[in-house]
């Protein structure tokens, strides 16, 4: 029976620690117990044994958690070994032809994680962009890859002024990505931010990541003006991940 619990109770720290992981930077206790459908008091004190371990931290404000020390250099590790050499000389040579911000995401199966961080742009709001899919060109991409997006979603947050939270705005958004192949935000995953993503496929024809390029919202024509180089790296790009 003992050794029983002990399993139950590893499992459940797992589960605690991949939604930490999923959701990114700042998520509750409280939705962390209503991810996983755990009772809270049970979601506290595991929480609170992960971070006594180091497997998780809280938040300057208390109010949330993150990876600790112990599972950052894994989680490097992991995203490193995704990205094969060949993959990182196609982004490497995109990335030297534009002097935007480029990133390769992967998909999650609700979210998104950044695999390949541009060296010269660090990624900026990535706390939102794992959280808040339909405020982000990446998270747009993955919902229109979805057929229950909307599910995805239920209750749009308001991430800036200009975030859209409509359903009904959202579902003409996810219909435009699909009909031209790439999906756009502006100012609405962070102000003065905008950014286009592309679509990685794999052998079979199934969205797994992105490839995005972003840079001052006033400058959307000229990122833009890399549409087809984009649309080439990432069709490359396909084989050599996935």
């Amino acid at each position: 029976m003992k050794d029983s619990r002990r399993a139950n109770t590893v499992t459940s720290s797992l589960a605690i620690i991949e939604v930490v992981a999923d959701c990114g930077v700042g998520v509750t206790a409280k939705e962390i117990a209503d991810r996983l459908g755990m009772a809270p008091a049970t979601a506290y004190r595991l929480i609170n044994a992960l971070v006594a371990d180091e497997f998780l931290v809280r938040t300057a404000d208390l109010r949330g958690f993150g990876l600790g020390v112990r599972l950052r250099g894994l989680a490097e590790a992991m995203k490193t070994s995704v990205v094969t050499g060949a993959a990182r000389q196609c982004l490497t040579e995109f990335r030297e032809s534009t002097r935007f911000a480029v990133h390769l995401m992967n998909f999650r199966p609700d979210t998104v994680q950044v695999i390949s961080e541009d060296p010269d742009h660090p990624v900026l709001g990535e706390r939102e962009l794992v959280r808040y899919l339909h405020a982000s060109a990446a998270g747009k991409l993955l919902l229109a890859s979805r057929t229950q997006w909307r599910a995805m979603v239920p209750d749009p947050v308001r991430v800036t002024s200009h975030t859209h939270v409509d359903h009904g705005v959202l579902a003409e958004e996810i219909r435009m990505v699909r009909e031209t192949g790439y999906a756009q935000a502006v100012n609405e995953l962070v102000a003065g931010l905008a950014c286009l993503a592309y679509p990685i496929y794999n052998e079979t024809g199934t969205v797994e990541g992105a490839l995005c390029i972003s840079g001052p919202s006033s400058r959307v024509a000229a990122l833009l003006g890399h549409d087809d180089q984009a649309r080439s790296c990432a069709k490359e790009l396909g084989p050599l991940l996935y």
